[in-house]
């Protein structure tokens, strides 16, 4: 019977110091986190994890060190990750309204959106996650009406761009059918300036065919020449 008591000390005191490892650890973190030593912070939430994986509030304080440091998609899975661990209402509504922060930090407008309205399911009046929805209900707003007009701008530039180029081809072609007209021209002066090279020719044949005519004509003739005397 001894034995069998002594058993469970052993056992109680074993638990009771795992226990208390283990608080004294996310304590630890917790105020290293206050004092914004969130690297050194977050190795003591590890530690805790490491010896009790279960713990909703090492996974959400291991959530925080994250954010703090710009690390919003590890801060985000590790607020889901403590969602896996408590029934609590309101803790459950921290986290979601945490990983809507982290969302939000992202500019993932939709995605915040319906994270902040699990964390009102779960706590409906609390007043910093309405303001947060609204904040980010108005931040989708104002990006899809950049998106639109940012849209309607590119159509326009492709429109300016398409008719820039029209205008190109246009005046490509009629620089290309001057050209033509331009060759056209030059061919039928060619053309011409062959004719009439071919009728002087002619012309010139026709001129030194009747000179010799006349030539043989004058050779014919006797040549009377006056006396000396």
């Amino acid at each position: 019977m001894k034995k069998y008591f002594l058993l469970i000390a052993i056992i109680f005191s074993a638990a009771l110091n795992f226990a208390q490892s283990t608080r004294s650890l996310n304590n630890g973190g917790v105020d290293l986190y206050d004092q914004k030593k969130y690297t050194d912070a977050e190795v003591n939430f590890k530690k805790g994890l490491e010896k009790d994986p279960q713990m909703f509030q090492g996974h959400f304080n291991l959530g925080d060190t994250y954010y703090k440091q710009g690390r919003y998609d590890e801060a985000i899975q590790s607020y889901k990750n403590s969602l896996q661990f408590t029934e609590d209402k309101s803790k459950q509504a921290q986290a979601y309204h945490n990983i809507g922060n982290g969302l939000l930090k992202q500019q993932k407008y939709p995605e915040s959106i319906e994270a902040y309205k699990n964390a009102l399911k779960s706590k409906p009046n609390d007043l910093d996650t309405k303001y947060n929805l609204s904040y980010a209900l108005d931040m989708m707003k104002q990006n899809q009406q950049k998106q639109k007009q940012n849209k309607n701008d590119k159509n326009k530039d492709q429109n300016k761009d398409q008719q820039q180029n029209q205008n190109q081809q246009n005046q490509d072609q009629k620089d290309k059918n001057k050209d033509q007209q331009k060759q056209q021209q030059q061919q039928q002066k060619n053309q011409i300036s062959k004719e009439e090279a071919q009728r002087i020719l002619e012309a010139l044949k026709n001129n030194e065919t009747d000179t010799q005519k006349k030539l043989r004509r004058a050779k014919g003739k006797p040549v009377v020449t006056d006396k000396n005397w």
